[in-house]
């Protein structure tokens, strides 16, 4: 009797689930289900810890299949909690099996970064990151040492996948490997990097929020107006390179959009924000634009169910966290110290990647605010890139999520190493609203389809 792939897949999924349970650590052959964490020194007192799962597809051994390294946003979003029990990993956050893990089609490798991030932690305050550069050569340690230990991935096709603020850091981080694989510094198979609904261009981002609400009756005249009007203050201190004050007049920004949208979810528009006052925060910033962003931006990523489990039954498996270090307890501090990047635009970057002959994937959920799809369009005609004119004049592609399905899940535009996927029906977290078609994009993205 052939067994089907999804009660194949389910076997597996249980055994994890049955090691979360008990607090056993499984180390099941690589091809069935193998995982393994470890932590990283990557600057003095800056210790960064990721956490790798073999893919445990029924039909091919791990060695056949893609490894994926999954980036969150904030920053201070945990990759190893909300990247993996919230979007894409095999369990969610309830331990129950996901239909949708991309681990059926993938390795993962889940990162907290920057440092002091999720289960990564600072020794000394003066340690946590402040800019893209302090991120990415972080992560080059991370990955020089990931790749000396783990030999069997040196030529598995290594993508990173990313989501919001993560993407700004992806980008960052694919030129800085792109370079250290030159340089011999790093062996790996880097075949591309997908930036979902990004930090590319903060104030593209911005000035699109307006016209995009008002095009879905979110706004009348006088409020698009009113959001215009500070869109454009932040245009004026990111030409002048005044980059903390345009963080807080972004966050002046957002205050204008809740006041005329009653209080719209900036992560998908059909839905209401929490109120602000509902929600706890350890933070003791005096700024207070800080403790707002800090609040609508990373603190759902650290909310206390996903705490709770992270810090109960995930570390008595993990059992290499130290006794002074909780699950998301730095996330503020690594938030607050990248006050000054928040604004920077990286489209520079893409460019680089581009021109190196890099695969670059820009994907974005229909219903996001905060990254909307307007404001990731405007950034992307913004490209130097030689080849741009044609990726332009392509007609876009439907994509459906299974050939029996007549339903449009998304478009698709591609031209040599530039992709741009619009999913319809999702938010900013494009694997927690549409999960068969972010597996399916992932699979394309990676060649499987």
């Amino acid at each position: 009797m052939e067994l089907t792939p999804r009660l194949c897949l389910r076997s597996v999924l249980l055994l994890l689930l049955f090691g979360l349970s008990t607090g056993a650590v499984f180390d099941l052959p690589a091809d069935e289900g193998k995982e393994v964490w470890d932590y990283v020194t990557v600057r003095k007192d800056a210790h960064m810890f990721w956490w790798l799962y073999y893919a445990t597809n029924p039909c091919k051994n791990f060695s056949e299949l893609p490894l994926v390294m999954w980036l969150q946003g904030g920053p201070g979003g945990s990759s190893t909690g909300f990247g993996n029990f919230e979007e894409i990993g095999p369990l969610d956050s309830a331990l129950k099996p996901r239909k949708t893990t991309w681990l059926q089609s993938a390795s993962l490798l889940f990162v907290d970064n920057p440092v002091g991030t999720g289960f990564s932690y600072v020794k000394k305050d003066g340690t946590y990151a402040k800019d893209l550069a302090t991120v990415a050569s972080d992560m080059m340690v991370l990955l020089e040492s990931f790749f000396s230990c783990r030999q069997e991935f040196q030529t598995i096709p290594f993508y990173i996948f990313s989501e919001s603020y993560g993407g700004k850091m992806a980008a960052g981080i694919a030129l800085e490997l792109h370079k250290a694989i030159q340089e011999g510094t790093i062996k790996c198979n880097f075949s591309g990097v997908a930036l979902g609904d990004s930090w590319i261009s903060p104030v593209d981002s911005v000035l699109s929020w307006g016209p995009y609400l008002y095009s879905m009756s979110l706004l009348d005249d006088q409020g698009l107006a009113e959001v215009s009007q500070v869109a454009e203050q932040v245009l004026d201190a990111v030409n002048k390179g005044l980059y903390k004050e345009a963080t807080q007049l972004w966050g002046k920004a957002e205050m204008v959009v809740e006041q005329n949208t009653d209080g719209v979810n900036f992560y998908n528009i059909l839905t209401k924000n929490a109120p602000m006052s509902a929600m706890k925060s350890s933070l003791e910033f005096t700024q207070s634009h800080l403790v707002a962003l800090y609040q609508r931006h990373v603190r759902h990523l650290n909310r206390d169910d996903l705490s709770q489990l992270m810090n109960g039954p995930i570390r008595a498996k993990l059992k290499i966290i130290p006794e002074d270090c909780s699950w998301g307890g730095q996330a503020d501090s690594v938030f607050l110290n990248m006050e000054g990047d928040f604004m920077k635009p990286v489209i520079s970057i893409v460019d680089e990647l581009l021109e190196a002959g890099v695969n670059v994937t820009v994907y974005n959920g229909q219903l996001d605010l905060i990254v909307d799809t307007m404001g990731q369009e405007a950034w992307v005609r913004k490209l130097k890139w030689a080849e741009l004119p044609k990726f332009s004049q392509l007609k876009w592609q439907p994509l459906y999520r299974d050939p029996l399905s007549s339903e449009t899940a998304a478009f698709v535009k591609s031209y040599k190493n530039l992709a741009f996927y619009w999913i319809l029906k999702a938010g900013h977290m494009v694997p927690s609203d549409q999960g068969d078609m972010a597996l399916k994009m992932m699979k394309l993205v990676t060649g499987q389809e």
